[in-house]
């Protein structure tokens, strides 16, 4: 018999402190920095967003959302044989976030680990998972996206500073004997390392290079829209069906002008688009499942849609997976 993999349950979690637009000008207005909601807003689609406090990390957001997901499953943490967290802000340089929360969860014994492909991460994690349980190698896996990216922003760096907040989202995906997960599509081009990225590191106890986000806004708008249309068409390709069979788009949720660009190019209307970024902002890694949790929950996707998840991320990195929910 033929194994496959499904998603079975979702969850996510946003940390309790919400920043408007208002809320987020005004701090920059005190640091000498001008902005405004209608200079956001045009720019990017975000109205708000989700900062966690100083002492709470990735894996604590991770933890939260696993619980959820594992609950919507029917399951108990101890019934998970697979963790995999896709992250760029990890708790610590090792252990693995994964492996902490596998510690908080209680769950012991299964492989955990972390994946690092920036806003991409999501996408490679959940191809990962769905290898494994297709191998045989796990039955029941916990797939999530968690950041806490406020930590990496220069908050003199208005054109960045405003994108991006904190927060995880996460599934279950199941060993099951009919299709979920149909196909998936990677990709990633280190030449372009250089127009996204925290170009600092840790040497002998001190940080070396600089630890804040840099981003060329242009040259990363270019590049995303153009490679985000190419793996979703591989990707359904791949799964034997066309942009006209989706039912939902989840694109990464970093920017409303890109996921416009890219649905347009697909030819989709932007009814079958999921959107968060305007009350979240850019969670990069959690973004889709957390996009995924939230379309769930309130009842937009039903089990027998079709879904189409993509992501762009720093790398430079890109990815499509095409399933059955």
């Amino acid at each position: 018999m033929t194994r496959y993999s499904r998603i079975t349950g979702t969850g996510s979690f946003l940390p309790p402190k919400r920043l408007t637009n208002a809320d987020l000008v005004a701090e920059l207005a005190a640091k000498g920095i001008e902005s405004s909601d209608q200079w956001i807003v045009e720019r990017t689609g975000i109205h708000a967003r989700h900062f966690a406090e100083p002492d709470v990390c990735s894996s604590d957001l991770a933890v939260e959302a696993g619980r959820r997901a594992i609950e919507a499953a029917g399951l108990k943490p101890e019934d998970i044989d697979l963790i995999i967290v896709a992250t760029s802000t990890p708790d610590m340089v090792f252990p693995s976030t994964a492996c902490i929360l596998q510690a908080k969860l209680g769950i012991h014994g299964c492989p955990a680990f972390d994946v690092q492909a920036v806003c991409s991460g999501f996408i490679f994690a959940l191809t990962m998972a769905d290898s494994l349980i297709k191998t045989g190698t796990a039955n029941k896996a916990l797939v999530i996206g968690a950041e806490v990216f406020s930590r990496l922003l220069d908050f003199t760096d208005r054109g960045t500073c405003v994108l991006f907040g904190d927060g995880a989202g996460a599934v279950v995906l199941e060993a099951s004997s009919t299709p979920g997960i149909l196909s998936s599509d990677l990709h990633a081009d280190g030449k372009y390392a250089g127009i996204l990225c925290v170009p600092g590191n840790v040497y002998g106890g001190k940080i070396l290079g600089d630890p804040l986000l840099k981003m060329d806004g242009q040259a990363v708008f270019k590049l995303a829209v153009g490679v985000l249309e190419k793996t979703a068409h591989a990707a359904l390709e791949k799964a034997g069906l066309s942009a006209t069979d989706v039912d939902w788009l989840i694109p990464h949720q970093a920017n409303i002008r890109i996921m416009q660009s890219t649905a347009k190019r697909l030819k989709l209307p932007l009814e079958k688009v999921i959107v968060t970024v305007d009350q979240h902002g850019n969670t990069s890694a959690a973004s889709i499942p957390l996009a995924l949790d939230v379309s769930v929950r309130d009842g937009r996707i039903k089990k027998g849609d079709t879904l189409l998840l993509e992501g762009v991320g720093g790398g430079f990195t890109w990815g499509a997976v095409v399933l059955n929910y």
